[in-house]
């Protein structure tokens, strides 16, 4: 096969149709609990009012306010933290690898 042809297969594939959501494969938490090994974590912007839906517990801070929470990679909480540095700096901490979610 010449470079031209090789071209070609990743300009079609580049050019495919997105899945739409419902026919993609579906991940279970616990098959994205072991993808990460309990290594894995990942970083997420929220609310106050959030937070504390998740952790069941008040927070004390501003209605509004934004807090960063580090999870497992299966959405289990670790910590909420008041900055993304320092939430980055405790999961580096804990020794975790951070993920990149999109």
């Amino acid at each position: 096969m010449t470079g031209r042809d090789d071209s070609r297969q990743r300009n079609r594939a580049m050019n495919k149709t997105p899945k739409k959501p419902e026919e993609r494969k579906q991940i279970t938490p616990l098959e994205l609990a072991r993808m990460g090994g309990g290594e894995v974590a990942y970083i997420r912007p929220m609310r106050v009012e959030e937070a504390v839906r998740i952790l069941g517990a008040p927070i004390d801070a501003p209605p509004g306010t934004k807090l960063y929470g580090v999870f497992h990679a299966d959405g289990q909480p670790i910590l909420i933290a008041d900055s993304k540095a320092g939430a980055l700096a405790n999961l580096i901490e804990q020794e975790l690898e951070p993920a990149s979610v999109h």
